[in-house]
């Protein structure tokens, strides 16, 4: 096929391709407006030893995995729930969820290189997100000095919380499923083109599509009868 063929199929057919893009797309915007959002605060802290020692810091990297483990389990996610029980003048801040379900929604990640642990949450209330997280790194906090206490200051590792966790939209990611249902609707399209064009490979319409076909030169054509 020489490119006035490509033009030709896409003339006839473009239209296919395209109405494929528009449903994918559309379908693609309608099920994203209707999922819940879903937000995510990251609380970071950071992990601070007590002196530059290379085993010290060798051994904070296998304990930093052993902590981040420590922060994804359902107690500590019940710790959470408990401490969150109060009211701030008069607003109620409790948290409606079970252990298991907040566990479920948290992600502690330890990053080795920079000591940090990041602990993201995911719920449907941005700013309830925010507190969760937030509270998680206070009691994480709160365990490290209780665990600081009774050794010497050389061989403390201390946790410092890295500013209050902004929280943002998660999910949906309304413009990256439209653009990914446009472009499985382009494959669609493209597909059913194909196949359209495999069928109708060998049915001749045009002198050219002969030509083609016998590799000779059609000379003259016959008129078609008419009713």
């Amino acid at each position: 096929m020489n490119l006035n063929d490509y033009v030709r199929i896409l003339v006839r057919r473009g239209w296919i391709v395209l109405l494929a893009a528009i449903l994918t797309a559309g379908a693609a915007y309608v099920f994203s407006k209707m999922q819940t959002p879903l937000y995510r605060a990251t609380q970071k802290i950071l992990i601070a030893p007590a002196r530059n020692d290379f085993g010290l810091a060798q051994t904070l990297k296998q304990l930093m995995s052993s902590w981040a483990e420590r922060l994804n389990a359902e107690a500590r996610a019940a710790e959470v729930i408990a401490a969150l029980e109060d009211k701030v003048e008069g607003e109620d801040r409790s948290l409606d969820i079970t252990p298991g379900a907040l566990a479920s929604r948290v992600t502690v990640s330890p990053d080795l290189n920079t000591l940090i642990l990041s602990i993201d949450v995911d719920l449907e209330d941005g700013p309830t997100a925010s507190r969760v997280a937030n509270m998680y790194a206070q009691l994480f906090e709160a365990w490290r000095n209780q665990q600081n206490a009774p050794l010497r200051l050389e061989d403390r590792i201390d946790a410092e919380l890295l500013d209050y966790p902004a929280f943002g939209l998660y999910r949906p990611n309304t413009s990256v499923n439209v653009a990914a249902g446009a472009l499985l609707g382009l494959i669609v399209g493209g597909a059913v083109v194909f196949v359209l064009e495999l069928l109708a490979a060998n049915v001749v319409r045009r002198p050219e599509d002969l030509e083609r076909a016998l590799e000779l030169p059609v000379l003259a054509a016959l008129p078609g009868e008419r009713a």
